[in-house]
Protein backbone atom coordinates (compact mmCIF):
# COMPACT_ATOMS: atom_id res chain seq x y z
CA UNK A 1 0.00 0.00 0.00
CA UNK A 2 0.71 3.51 0.43
CA UNK A 3 0.40 4.88 3.06
CA UNK A 4 0.09 8.93 4.16
CA UNK A 5 1.62 9.21 7.93
CA UNK A 6 0.74 12.98 9.33
CA UNK A 7 2.79 14.36 12.09
CA UNK A 8 6.03 12.74 11.10
CA UNK A 9 8.35 15.69 12.76
CA UNK A 10 6.08 14.92 16.07
CA UNK A 11 7.25 12.04 18.58
CA UNK A 12 5.27 8.99 17.40
CA UNK A 13 5.77 10.07 13.50
CA UNK A 14 9.29 10.40 14.09
CA UNK A 15 8.76 6.45 15.32
CA UNK A 16 6.93 5.57 12.76
CA UNK A 17 9.14 7.03 9.88
CA UNK A 18 12.09 4.49 11.85
CA UNK A 19 10.42 1.08 12.12
CA UNK A 20 9.02 1.98 8.81
CA UNK A 21 12.38 0.97 7.22
CA UNK A 22 11.81 -2.62 8.65
CA UNK A 23 8.72 -3.25 6.42
CA UNK A 24 9.85 -2.10 2.55
CA UNK A 25 6.95 -3.69 1.37
CA UNK A 26 4.51 -0.60 1.36
CA UNK A 27 5.77 3.00 0.26
CA UNK A 28 5.33 5.59 2.44
CA UNK A 29 4.86 9.78 2.83
CA UNK A 30 5.85 11.48 5.68
CA UNK A 31 3.86 14.55 5.97
CA UNK A 32 4.07 17.51 8.57
CA UNK A 33 2.44 21.12 8.29
CA UNK A 34 4.61 22.04 5.81
CA UNK A 35 4.60 19.39 3.13
CA UNK A 36 1.28 18.95 3.57
CA UNK A 37 -1.96 21.40 5.20
CA UNK A 38 -4.46 18.73 6.49
CA UNK A 39 -7.27 21.42 7.53
CA UNK A 40 -6.93 22.01 3.58
CA UNK A 41 -9.90 19.82 2.26
CA UNK A 42 -8.64 20.08 -1.28
CA UNK A 43 -4.68 20.29 -0.59
CA UNK A 44 -5.14 16.37 1.16
CA UNK A 45 -7.74 14.87 -1.40
CA UNK A 46 -5.52 16.22 -4.43
CA UNK A 47 -1.97 14.87 -2.45
CA UNK A 48 -3.99 11.80 -2.17
CA UNK A 49 -5.36 11.43 -5.47
CA UNK A 50 -1.89 11.73 -7.21
CA UNK A 51 0.45 9.59 -4.66
CA UNK A 52 -2.57 6.58 -4.73
CA UNK A 53 -2.72 6.63 -0.99
CA UNK A 54 -4.49 3.86 0.44
CA UNK A 55 -4.19 4.56 4.25
CA UNK A 56 -3.59 7.31 6.82
CA UNK A 57 -1.85 7.12 9.29
CA UNK A 58 -2.66 10.67 11.55
CA UNK A 59 -0.01 10.91 14.20
CA UNK A 60 -0.72 14.90 13.71
CA UNK A 61 -2.12 17.16 17.03
CA UNK A 62 -2.63 20.38 19.10
CA UNK A 63 -1.02 18.81 21.74
CA UNK A 64 -0.40 22.20 23.76
CA UNK A 65 -2.64 21.37 26.37
CA UNK A 66 -2.58 24.82 28.67
CA UNK A 67 -2.51 26.92 24.72
CA UNK A 68 -5.53 24.89 23.78
CA UNK A 69 -7.20 26.70 26.26
CA UNK A 70 -6.29 30.69 24.80
CA UNK A 71 -6.55 28.97 21.45
CA UNK A 72 -9.28 26.46 20.77
CA UNK A 73 -9.99 27.59 17.37
CA UNK A 74 -6.55 26.33 16.43
CA UNK A 75 -6.44 23.39 18.40
CA UNK A 76 -10.75 22.23 16.91
CA UNK A 77 -8.81 22.83 13.30
CA UNK A 78 -6.00 20.47 13.70
CA UNK A 79 -7.62 17.81 16.47
CA UNK A 80 -11.48 17.83 14.79
CA UNK A 81 -11.40 19.24 11.51
CA UNK A 82 -8.23 17.77 10.23
CA UNK A 83 -9.03 14.21 11.09
CA UNK A 84 -12.54 14.44 9.17
CA UNK A 85 -10.76 15.79 6.33
CA UNK A 86 -8.27 12.82 5.97
CA UNK A 87 -10.94 10.52 7.04
CA UNK A 88 -13.52 11.83 3.90
CA UNK A 89 -10.65 11.49 1.74
CA UNK A 90 -9.89 7.55 2.55
CA UNK A 91 -13.84 6.96 2.43
CA UNK A 92 -13.51 8.65 -1.21
CA UNK A 93 -10.79 5.82 -2.24
CA UNK A 94 -12.30 3.27 -0.37
CA UNK A 95 -9.13 2.94 1.53
CA UNK A 96 -8.28 2.67 5.39
CA UNK A 97 -7.36 5.54 8.37
CA UNK A 98 -5.54 5.05 11.76
CA UNK A 99 -5.99 8.14 14.19
CA UNK A 100 -4.32 8.72 17.22
CA UNK A 101 -6.53 9.53 20.17
CA UNK A 102 -5.76 10.44 23.94
CA UNK A 103 -7.07 9.44 27.91
CA UNK A 104 -7.45 13.38 27.65
CA UNK A 105 -11.21 12.04 27.08
CA UNK A 106 -12.50 10.91 30.09
CA UNK A 107 -12.65 12.90 33.49
CA UNK A 108 -10.68 10.97 35.47
CA UNK A 109 -12.74 10.09 37.94
CA UNK A 110 -12.75 6.20 37.61
CA UNK A 111 -11.57 4.02 40.40
CA UNK A 112 -10.31 1.16 37.79
CA UNK A 113 -8.69 0.96 34.17
CA UNK A 114 -10.98 2.61 31.22
CA UNK A 115 -12.50 0.66 28.84
CA UNK A 116 -12.80 2.09 25.22
CA UNK A 117 -16.96 1.64 26.36
CA UNK A 118 -16.47 3.67 29.26
CA UNK A 119 -18.73 6.85 29.12
CA UNK A 120 -16.56 10.10 27.83
CA UNK A 121 -16.12 13.77 29.33
CA UNK A 122 -13.16 15.44 28.52
CA UNK A 123 -12.40 18.12 30.97
CA UNK A 124 -10.29 20.83 28.83
CA UNK A 125 -10.31 22.20 24.93
CA UNK A 126 -8.07 19.86 24.14
CA UNK A 127 -9.63 16.71 25.53
CA UNK A 128 -12.73 18.29 23.96
CA UNK A 129 -11.04 18.40 20.14
CA UNK A 130 -9.77 15.05 20.40
CA UNK A 131 -13.00 13.39 21.12
CA UNK A 132 -14.68 15.51 18.16
CA UNK A 133 -11.92 14.33 15.96
CA UNK A 134 -12.59 10.30 16.93
CA UNK A 135 -15.62 10.93 16.37
CA UNK A 136 -15.35 12.64 12.64
CA UNK A 137 -12.79 9.72 11.89
CA UNK A 138 -15.16 6.81 12.65
CA UNK A 139 -18.73 8.76 11.03
CA UNK A 140 -16.48 9.18 7.43
CA UNK A 141 -14.05 6.02 7.16
CA UNK A 142 -16.11 2.93 7.78
CA UNK A 143 -12.41 1.48 7.41
CA UNK A 144 -11.12 3.36 9.91
CA UNK A 145 -8.89 2.40 13.80
CA UNK A 146 -8.86 4.76 16.57
CA UNK A 147 -5.95 4.38 19.54
CA UNK A 148 -6.35 6.08 22.46
CA UNK A 149 -2.93 6.41 24.57
CA UNK A 150 -1.47 8.36 27.17
CA UNK A 151 1.58 9.58 28.49
CA UNK A 152 3.26 9.67 25.33
CA UNK A 153 7.44 10.68 25.16
CA UNK A 154 9.75 9.19 22.59
CA UNK A 155 13.35 10.13 22.15
CA UNK A 156 11.92 12.59 19.68
CA UNK A 157 10.06 15.83 20.31
CA UNK A 158 9.03 17.52 23.54
CA UNK A 159 7.42 15.67 26.06
CA UNK A 160 7.59 14.80 29.76
CA UNK A 161 10.99 12.67 30.06
CA UNK A 162 13.14 14.83 28.13
CA UNK A 163 11.90 17.62 30.16
CA UNK A 164 12.92 15.76 33.62
CA UNK A 165 16.34 15.00 32.40
CA UNK A 166 16.99 18.29 31.38
CA UNK A 167 15.87 20.11 34.72
CA UNK A 168 17.57 17.31 36.51
CA UNK A 169 20.96 18.12 34.85
CA UNK A 170 20.09 21.95 35.64
CA UNK A 171 18.19 21.89 38.94
CA UNK A 172 19.20 20.57 42.81
CA UNK A 173 15.56 20.49 43.27
CA UNK A 174 12.36 19.30 41.56
CA UNK A 175 8.60 19.26 42.50
CA UNK A 176 6.21 16.84 40.78
CA UNK A 177 2.51 15.75 40.88
CA UNK A 178 2.34 12.45 42.57
CA UNK A 179 -2.03 12.57 42.92
CA UNK A 180 -2.24 11.99 38.76
CA UNK A 181 -2.29 8.50 37.61
CA UNK A 182 -1.74 6.44 34.41
CA UNK A 183 1.10 4.49 32.41
CA UNK A 184 3.74 6.48 30.62
CA UNK A 185 3.76 5.00 26.58
CA UNK A 186 7.32 4.77 24.45
CA UNK A 187 5.89 5.81 21.29
CA UNK A 188 8.42 3.36 19.61
CA UNK A 189 6.70 1.03 21.14
CA UNK A 190 3.21 2.27 19.86
CA UNK A 191 4.74 2.46 16.67
CA UNK A 192 5.01 -0.98 16.42
CA UNK A 193 1.48 -2.05 17.19
CA UNK A 194 0.28 0.43 14.26
CA UNK A 195 2.53 -1.98 12.27
CA UNK A 196 1.14 -4.90 13.63
CA UNK A 197 -2.33 -3.74 12.93
CA UNK A 198 -1.18 -3.11 9.29
CA UNK A 199 -0.03 -6.40 8.97
CA UNK A 200 -2.20 -8.61 10.71
CA UNK A 201 -5.45 -7.09 9.38
CA UNK A 202 -7.51 -4.51 10.29
CA UNK A 203 -10.45 -4.93 12.64
CA UNK A 204 -12.46 -1.54 12.71
CA UNK A 205 -13.17 0.18 15.97
CA UNK A 206 -11.73 2.10 19.30
CA UNK A 207 -8.66 0.56 20.87
CA UNK A 208 -6.79 1.77 24.03
CA UNK A 209 -2.73 1.29 24.04
CA UNK A 210 -0.11 2.22 26.61
CA UNK A 211 2.48 0.29 28.17
CA UNK A 212 1.48 -1.54 31.23
CA UNK A 213 2.06 -1.35 34.64
CA UNK A 214 0.66 2.15 36.69
CA UNK A 215 2.78 5.14 38.71
CA UNK A 216 2.01 8.69 39.20
CA UNK A 217 4.05 11.74 37.30
CA UNK A 218 6.16 11.63 40.57
CA UNK A 219 7.09 7.99 40.49
CA UNK A 220 7.72 8.80 36.60
CA UNK A 221 10.06 11.87 36.98
CA UNK A 222 12.22 9.57 39.90
CA UNK A 223 12.36 6.49 37.42
CA UNK A 224 13.76 8.79 34.41
CA UNK A 225 16.48 10.35 36.91
CA UNK A 226 17.05 7.06 37.97
CA UNK A 227 17.44 5.41 33.85
CA UNK A 228 19.60 8.62 32.98
CA UNK A 229 22.12 8.92 35.80
CA UNK A 230 21.05 11.70 37.08
CA UNK A 231 21.80 11.54 41.31
CA UNK A 232 22.08 15.57 42.45
CA UNK A 233 18.59 16.02 41.97
CA UNK A 234 16.05 15.63 44.37
CA UNK A 235 12.55 15.37 43.38
CA UNK A 236 9.86 15.83 45.63
CA UNK A 237 6.21 15.15 45.27
CA UNK A 238 3.59 17.54 45.64
CA UNK A 239 -0.12 17.97 44.67
CA UNK A 240 -1.69 18.92 41.76
CA UNK A 241 -3.42 21.59 43.96
CA UNK A 242 -0.15 23.05 44.29
CA UNK A 243 0.73 22.92 40.83
CA UNK A 244 -1.33 25.58 39.02
CA UNK A 245 -2.37 24.75 35.35
CA UNK A 246 -4.85 26.67 32.36
CA UNK A 247 -5.91 22.56 31.87
CA UNK A 248 -7.54 20.46 33.77
CA UNK A 249 -6.15 17.08 33.36
CA UNK A 250 -7.52 13.56 34.17
CA UNK A 251 -6.26 12.43 37.79
CA UNK A 252 -6.59 8.79 36.96
CA UNK A 253 -5.76 7.74 33.15
CA UNK A 254 -5.31 3.82 33.49
CA UNK A 255 -6.36 2.89 30.13
CA UNK A 256 -7.56 -1.40 29.88
CA UNK A 257 -5.49 -2.89 27.10
CA UNK A 258 -7.46 -6.16 26.89
CA UNK A 259 -9.19 -5.45 23.85
CA UNK A 260 -6.13 -4.54 21.63
CA UNK A 261 -4.28 -7.81 23.14
CA UNK A 262 -6.66 -9.97 22.42
CA UNK A 263 -7.67 -8.44 18.84
CA UNK A 264 -4.09 -8.45 17.54
CA UNK A 265 -1.99 -10.99 19.99
CA UNK A 266 0.32 -8.84 21.44
CA UNK A 267 2.55 -8.12 24.18
CA UNK A 268 2.46 -4.84 25.64
CA UNK A 269 6.32 -3.96 27.55
CA UNK A 270 6.10 -2.91 31.27
CA UNK A 271 6.46 1.17 31.57
CA UNK A 272 9.79 0.99 33.19
CA UNK A 273 11.47 -1.55 30.52
CA UNK A 274 10.64 0.58 27.93
CA UNK A 275 11.78 4.17 29.86
CA UNK A 276 15.18 1.98 29.76
CA UNK A 277 15.19 1.20 26.31
CA UNK A 278 14.24 5.14 25.13
CA UNK A 279 16.78 6.47 27.37
CA UNK A 280 19.17 4.17 25.80
CA UNK A 281 17.95 5.69 22.73
CA UNK A 282 18.36 8.87 23.73
CA UNK A 283 21.95 8.31 24.71
CA UNK A 284 22.77 7.08 21.03
CA UNK A 285 21.84 10.09 19.14
CA UNK A 286 23.57 12.63 21.91
CA UNK A 287 26.99 10.89 20.99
Amino acid sequence: MNILITGANGQLGNELKLLSKKYPAHSYFFTDVDELDITNEKAVYLFVMEHNIKMIINSAAYTSVDAAEDNPKACHAVNCDAPRVLASAMQNRNGFMIHISTDYVYDGKLNRPYVEEDKTNPQSVYGATKLAGEDNVIENCKKSIVIRTAWLYSAFGSNFMKSMIKLGKERDTLNVVYDHIGAPTYAGDLAQVIFDIIEKGFDTGIYHYSNEGVCSWYDFAVAIHREAGIKNCKVSPILSKDYKTKAKRPAFSVLNKAKIKETYHIEIPHWQDSLAKCIRELKKQEK
